[in-house]
Order: structure tokens, then sequence, then C-alpha cells
């Protein structure tokens, strides 16, 4: 493969020419410019990432700040960050993944003040998040994969929770379910401004009111432990419960082992929808879960094509130059889990007399 020592013999020009071509980093004369970028041409030459970056002022590198506890990341998380990736390589960029803790702002001072990354994408937001500042105070363009309570001037991406919790909430209902218990994320999560612990808690306490339903909601840490542990307190103040909404996913296979120990089965006793899961773990499970299925794939996909819309990178001129980062419009977008049942729902046992005095198992 050609090199840059082979590009200034056959133009005729020094090396370090050839790299002030590469970079923009001197002014050079259109002829000199010409010479080695037909040498360049005749040889097949291809410039190395780093310099091209140089040359446009551009890494050509996206961030995705995700910070990651010991749980690591599950099926759902993982289609958010691969619909991300994906949206980027095929723009030209790289995805490079910043488990930067939440709370970590001098550390993500630092990432930003290193200029390494072209823009950010911004997970799990909550409702006060100080990154948002931190981010636009070093003049680091950013979209968010959720979205804080000021959206003001802000680009977001994020799943309808109303929308949501009220399609869970109505399905469940119109099985004949009234006693519904909603298992959320944890009270400190919940009490930290988590925007999805919160604006499900809200949904639910609005899908509930008109449906004679009585909101039960129990917060539980992200393990299966739990999930056990909240379905004890949800027998507590709940027992004749037989629907559970399962916004944590890293509880729900808990909530499942729970149930089998107090000797309920699901559906039959208890049907079990899982919030914002992939399919993945769904079939998991046995039975495979009723889920309101995560769009995690296109919030990924929507989030990158945005912040590259802010970048300019759906323009160039003839030099190669990106377009002003100033032109992309802000964005805002919420998209809606969709429900699939597989086979952890069924209408209440009340509801379902069987013939010989044994209850019939539901699809």
């Amino acid at each position: 493969m050609a090199n840059m020592q082979d590009v200034a013999r056959l133009a005729q020009v020094s090396v370090s020419t050839v790299s002030y071509v590469l970079t923009g980093a001197r002014p050079i004369s259109a002829a000199t410019r010409e010479k080695v970028r037909a040498a360049m041409a005749e040889l097949g030459y291809q410039p190395h990432a780093m310099a091209r970056g140089l040359a446009s002022r551009r890494s050509r590198i996206l961030g995705l700040l995700l910070p990651i506890d010991e749980r690591g990341l599950g099926a759902t998380e993982t289609a958010f960050v691969t619909g991300a990736a994906t949206a980027a390589s095929a723009a030209g960029y790289h995805l490079v993944l910043s488990p930067v803790d939440a709370g970590d702002l001098d550390g993500l001072r630092q990432l930003a003040s290193q200029r390494m990354l072209d823009g950010v994408l911004l997970m799990e937001v909550q409702l006060d998040d100080p990154r948002v500042g931190v981010l636009r105070s070093a003049g680091v363009p950013v979209v968010l994969i959720g979205r804080t309570a000021d959206t003001t001037g802000l680009s977001y991406v994020d799943i309808d929770f109303d929308r949501t919790v009220h399609d869970a909430v109505g399905y469940l209902a119109d099985l004949g379910h009234r006693r519904i218990v909603y298992v959320n994320h944890s009270a400190t999560a919940i009490t930290e401004g988590y925007g999805p612990a919160l604006r499900s808690r809200d949904a639910f306490a609005t899908a509930t009111a008109g449906r004679r339903i009585e909101p039960v909601m129990i917060p539980a840490e992200d393990s299966p432990g739990g999930g056990r542990a909240a379905l004890a307190s949800a027998f507590d103040r709940a027992p004749e419960l037989t629907a559970v909404l399962a916004m944590n996913e890293s509880a729900v296979f808990g909530i499942l082992g729970g149930l089998a120990a107090h000797g309920r089965t699901v559906p039959d006793d208890v049907s079990v929808v899982s919030m914002v899961t992939s399919p993945q773990v769904a079939e998991l499970a046995t039975p495979a879960l009723t889920t309101m299925t995560s769009p995690g794939t296109a919030v990924g996909r929507i989030a990158v094509e945005q912040l590259l819309r802010h970048l300019g990178a759906g323009s160039t001129d003839s030099a190669g130059s990106t377009g002003s980062t100033d032109s992309a419009e802000i964005h805002q977008q919420l998209l809606p889990c969709t429900l699939e049942v597989r086979g952890s729902t069924g209408p209440p046992p009340t509801l379902t007399p069987a013939p010989t005095g044994r209850r019939s198992a539901h699809p």
C-alpha cells in the first residue's frame, strides 16, 4: 500500500507538504495541492482516518454517554446502542461508548475538553440532568436519548411513556383485570429524578384513574432479588392482585420466581406484562413474556441522524468542510412501545371458570 513518502516522491514535494495538504495545518498553493492530490489518486493512497479528521476539523467520532453499573448491558439496552452504532457507521462515523458515571461531572468536563468527540448522545437522562449543562457549556453538540423536564432548545428522542403505559393498562383492563400492581425502578432512581421511572409512575396513576383500578406502585431494585422483594410487598398491599406491570426488566425474572414461590401460576392466577422490553428478553421466560416492546433500535438510529444534522454532516463543500452546526432545527420525538402478546397474560381467574373445576391455560 502506498504511503505518504510515496506520494511525496511522485509529487516531488516534501513529506511535510503532503501532511499539510491533508491536515490544512499550513496554507499550500493551489498548484502544489493539486499535484499532491493527483499523486494520491494515481497511487490509490488512502489518508489515515485521523488525518482526514484533522483536515475537516472533525474526529469522525461520536460519543454515547451511558452510565453502566455492575449489571452491564442487557439485550434491551444493547438495542439502543446497536441502532446508534449502525447509523453512525453508515454515515462514516465511529460510535464510542463512554461509561462516565452520571454524577462524575469533572470526568465529563475532562472528556469534553479533550475535543475528541464531534458530538454526544446522552442516555439514562434525569429530569434535572447537570450533564446537559456541562456539554453545552463546553460547546459539544448533544442529542438526548430520553429527556429532561425542561427541553427548551434541546433535541431528543425518547419513549412515549404516557401512551405505552396507557396501552398496557388498557390491555389488562380489557381482559378484566382490576387489581394491577406496577413494579417500577428503584426508590433511589425515583428520588434522583430518573425520567422513565417518574414518567411511567405518573402515567400509571393517570391510566388507572378512569378504570376503577386502584393504583398500587412498588419500587424495586434492578435485580431478580429486587423483583422478589417487590412482589412480597405487592402481596402485602394487594393480596388479591391478578396482574403485574413490570417497568423494571432486571426485576421481572425475580417477580416470576416469586409468583411460583407463592403458588401462583402465570397466566392462570397472575398475568405479567414486561414494559420497555426486547423480544430476546421476553423469550427467556417460561411462559414467554407479553411485552410492551422497546423501540430501542429506532430510537438510537434517529438520535444519531439528528446529531449528524446538528453537525452539518449532511452537506459538504468542495473543499470537504462541513456546513454550519447551527443549521439543524431542534428535533423532539416520542416513540411508543408496541404490545406483543405472548404466554404470560390472560383473563383474571374469576373470569375463566373451567367446567371441570380446573382452570384452563391461556396462550
